[in-house]
């Protein structure tokens, strides 16, 4: 077996810190020794090219590009003075656009300092930190040093001069104007808004002037842009609607057109301001409430209700015989036809179509009386005009036809003045009598209030609610006629219609259509409404106060009439005894009851009116002769 032999080397701390602790104070000083030298030789070399150089220059310096080096201060600002003409001689340029301004520094205000740049230049290289001396010195040698001149700025110069250009920049900022006056269009441009920043332009002119060269100096011109600059589009457009009437047509073409001349489109045509982040403009626009009234009178020519087609029932085959189709309504959408003419006037065009809404009937040609449940006859009533003049059967004749054959959907209320139509000379009516004013005159469409007092009974009788009736204002015996003569019980159970002040109104509150339809006989002198739908069971139990509270007539009035003739006497108003009356009507639905109501009618008392001729010497003589007007009193 090996003997290994093991060296153990003890180690001594102390020891090798003592030893590292002498290493490094010699090193320190020997650095402090060489930091020491260069100190030295620095402060030498700058003290020997001072003594070199005393009293002159160093060698490599020029200002602004003139070596003045060597030189002493005079000689130096002597040169400078004679070659440095850069305030007098120099050119500063200012520009916008194709606009020019040229002149002198000195004019702006630059006044160079000869001696202040020839001290400057013999401070290089001199400063109290020798290293910083030696170093600029060395670069002088070695490269040169070219100074900037110092000078003088007096900015009050260059802010004058520069305000002066600001004069001919400077505009103020101008929205773009259209208007209308009357049929003329006045127009004018917007402008965009400029401003000289003569601070900021100061700033950058005092560099260039700083730096001694010729150049062209940057304007800060500060520009503010109209919200509408450019209106001539609108203006144009504007004058080529006034130019010629504005059109409203049908699409149809069926009627109209409606033309809007150019003096009566001015006052409506409107300039709109339309507000974006970016390119605003102006729009022409027509007044919406003149535009609107305009298309409501329009829309009235236009409009025309869906007819249901016309039947008959045909009692014996019990079926639905067409007598008039149907046919499509049709309705001037306002709003719809307000936005497409308001497009149209944006764009300057002269025609706009209006917006229909087509109504379709709810019941056709072909429909029958099963589907919409006409099955049989639920009521029938007769009433009587004895002694009516031909005028009068007339318009009861006219007026019964508008209803013969018309449906009245379930549940709806129907209304005699809506159907009835216009009352006119033109739609067939006469001249008759009516109660107008507190008198009895001669008016167009006299008797037509037979047809309503008709229609009334009719639903009274036949148990459907009556939300709307007047009666007349007294009692009229054509009203209270029956087969056999006159029947008391009749009175209170008239109605009138003066549309659309006064209306009779009935509701269909089965859930079966209605069919009504008329007969008027001249030769009996009787109107006939038959109501065709489904018995749901109801009937009718009413009666009557009769004339209660009766008020006499007054005495008959004789009134002179110069327009008649000479000895013409003759009857216009007949008396009227004054009552109230009331009619109460229980209808039932087999044993219950369906409901209850109520007609009351307050008749006024009537005076008998007589008219005479200027040739009647004694009216009431001529009263009692004629029994005109003359009641025994």
């Amino acid at each position: 077996m090996e003997n290994t032999t093991r060296r153990f080397v003890r180690h001594n701390p102390q020891r090798n810190q003592s030893e590292t602790g002498m290493v490094l104070a010699q090193m320190s000083a020997a650095l402090m020794g060489g930091i020491f030298i260069f100190v030295a030789v620095t402060s030498l070399l700058s003290f020997g090219f001072r003594i070199l150089y005393a009293g002159r220059i160093f060698p490599g310096v020029s200002v602004a590009g003139v070596d003045v080096s060597g030189m002493n201060t005079a000689e130096a600002a002597v040169k400078l003075s004679t070659e440095l003409t850069y305030p007098y001689s120099g050119r500063v340029v200012f520009r916008d656009g194709e606009q020019v301004w040229v002149t002198t520094p000195a004019q702006l205000g630059l006044i160079f300092d000869p001696q202040a740049s020839a001290d400057s230049a013999f401070k290089f290289g001199r400063d109290a930190n020798p290293f910083a001396s030696v170093n600029n010195q060395l670069n002088s040698l070695r490269v040169g040093v070219d100074l900037s001149p110092q000078s003088l700025f007096d900015q009050r110069l260059a802010h004058a001069y520069l305000q002066n250009i600001g004069t001919e920049i400077n505009q103020p900022l101008q929205e773009a104007r259209l208007e209308i006056n009357g049929t003329e269009v006045i127009a004018a441009s917007g402008q965009i808004g400029r401003v000289l920043n003569v601070d900021n332009s100061l700033i950058l002119l005092n560099a260039q002037l700083a730096a001694f060269r010729d150049g062209e100096v940057p304007l800060v011109i500060v520009e503010q842009a109209p919200d509408v600059l450019n209106i001539e589009e609108q203006a144009d457009q504007a004058r080529r609607l006034l130019s010629a009437p504005f059109t409203i047509s049908l699409p149809t073409g069926d009627s109209g057109p409606w033309q809007i001349a150019p003096q009566d489109l001015a006052p409506m045509l409107q300039v709109r301001k339309i507000q974006a982040e970016t390119n605003s403009t102006y729009q022409l626009e027509l007044d919406r409430n003149k535009l609107r009234t305009l298309l409501e009178q329009i829309a009235r020519q236009v409009n025309r209700q869906e007819q249901n087609a016309r039947f008959v029932f045909n009692d014996e085959t019990r079926l639905l015989e067409t007598i008039a189709p149907s046919s499509q309504g049709r309705e001037v959408d306002l709003e719809a036809s307000l936005e497409a003419i308001e497009q149209v006037i944006a764009r300057g065009e002269p025609n706009a179509s209006l917006q229909i809404i087509i109504k379709e009937p709810k019941v056709s040609d072909t429909a029958n009386g099963a589907e919409l449940g006409i099955i049989e006859n639920v009521i029938t009533y007769t009433s009587h005009f004895r002694g009516s003049s031909a005028s009068r059967m007339q318009n009861i004749q006219t007026a019964a036809a508008q209803f013969h054959g018309l449906l009245v959907a379930p549940g709806e209320t129907f209304s005699m003045g809506n159907a009835l139509g216009d009352i006119s000379l033109d739609s067939g009516y006469a001249e008759a009598l009516i109660i107008y004013g507190g008198r009895t005159i001669q008016g167009v469409g006299g008797g037509v209030c037979q047809v309503s007092t008709t229609l009334f009974r009719a639903a009274f009788f036949g148990g459907f609610p009556i939300p709307e009736r007047y009666a007349h204002a007294y009692r009229v015996s054509y009203y209270e006629q029956s087969a056999s003569g006159i029947d008391p019980t009749l009175a209170g159970l008239d109605a009138t219609v003066y549309f659309p002040l006064v209306d009779f109104k009935f509701t269909n509150d089965t859930p079966y259509w209605l069919l009504m339809e008329t007969y008027f006989s001249s030769q009996s002198q009787t109107l006939t409404w038959k109501f065709y739908s489904t018995h749901d069971g109801r009937s009718v139990q009413w009666d009557t106060t009769g004339p209660q509270n009766v008020v006499p007539a007054p005495p008959a009035a004789l009134q002179l009439n110069p327009a008649i003739g000479d000895k013409d006497f003759k009857q216009i108003d007949w008396a009227a005894d004054g009552a109230d009356i009331t009619v109460n009507r229980t209808v039932m639905m087999g044993d219950k009851i369906h409901f209850v109501d109520r007609f009351t009618t307050n008749y006024q008392p009537w005076r008998a009116v007589c008219e005479y001729g200027p040739g009647v010497e004694d009216p009431e003589k001529e009263s009692k002769k004629r029994n005109l007007c003359w009641d025994g009193r």
